[in-house]
C-alpha cells in the first residue's frame, strides 16, 4: 500500500515487491520544522508522494525502473446519448505575472479544481477531468482492471456516480466475457456500476488492451531499526 501511494499507481501496475512488502506493516512518522510547515501545507499531494519516494530510498533502500507492457484494460467513452455531466470551472490559464517567493505564491488566492471525494461505491466529483475519474476508478479496483481515459472530453466536468460496491471486481476480473455477463444481472450485482456509468453520466466502459507503464521493484529491504 505505500509503495502504491508513494509511486502512484495500483496493484496491476506494480511487480517485482517480494511478499513481505505485502504482510509487513509499519508506523511511518514525519516531523517537520515549524518554520517548514506552511510550505508542506501548499504541496499537492503528488510533491508529498516523491517525498514519500525519498523516504522509501533512504530508509527502505527502494530501486525500480518503468517498463511499458500490453495489459487488458477498460476504455471509459461514450454511451448512446452521449455524457449527462454539467460542465465545471474551467482550469485558470498560468499567471503571467512572476511570483519572486514561496509567501508570494500561498498569498495568491485561486480556486481549487479536480477536487474528488472517493470512497467504494460512491465517487463525488468538483470540476474534475475525465482521466482523473478513470484513474479513481482504476486506484478502486472497481472493475478488476485499469481504466483509461478515451471519451476524448476536454476541460471539467460535475458529477456524483453511486454504484453498488460488494465484491465488485471478481465476476468481471474471472469472467473473459465478464463485461457482457456482468450487465446481465440485477441492479443489486456487481453490473450496477456498469448501470450507474450508463444512466448518471452517459459513459460506458469497452474492454481493449493498451500499452501502460509499469514500475518494476528492483530492489527493497527491511529498513534498519531506528
Amino acid at each position: 500500500m505505500i509503495l502504491e501511494k508513494a509511486l502512484g499507481v495500483d496493484e496491476k501496475h506494480l511487480t517485482g515487491a517480494p511478499l513481505w512488502v505485502n504482510t509487513t506493516r509499519y508506523d511511518i512518522e514525519a516531523k517537520v520544522a515549524p518554520e517548514d510547515a506552511p510550505r508542506l501545507n501548499n504541496l499537492k499531494g503528488t510533491d508529498r508522494d516523491a517525498m514519500l519516494v525519498a523516504l522509501l530510498a533512504e530508509r527502505f533502500n527502494l530501486k525500480y525502473h518503468h517498463e511499458t507492457r500490453v495489459l487488458p484494460v477498460y476504455a471509459l467513452v461514450f454511451a448512446k446519448g452521449g455524457p449527462k455531466m454539467p460542465r465545471g470551472e474551467p482550469d485558470e490559464e498560468p499567471s503571467s505575472k512572476p511570483q519572486d517567493s514561496d509567501a508570494d505564491r500561498a498569498g495568491t488566492p485561486s480556486k481549487e479544481h479536480h477536487k474528488v471525494m472517493t470512497t467504494p461505491g460512491h465517487i463525488e466529483a468538483d470540476s474534475l477531468p475525465m482521466y482523473i475519474l478513470a484513474d479513481q476508478l482504476t486506484r478502486l479496483n472497481a472493475l478488476g482492471r485499469p481504466v483509461i481515459d478515451k471519451t476524448g472530453l476536454a476541460g471539467n466536468y460535475n458529477f456524483t456516480l453511486q454504484w453498488t460496491a460488494d465484491n465488485l471486481p471478481f465476476p468481471i476480473l474471472h469472467d473473459p466475457g465478464g463485461l457482457d455477463a456482468a450487465t446481465a444481472k440485477d441492479d443489486n450485482s456487481p453490473s450496477s456500476l456498469i448501470t450507474a456509468l450508463e444512466e448518471q453520466l452517459g459513459l460506458k466502459v469497452v474492454p481493449q488492451k493498451d500499452r501502460s507503464d509499469i514500475i518494476v521493484i528492483d530492489h527493497i529491504e527491511p529498513p534498519s531499526p531506528n
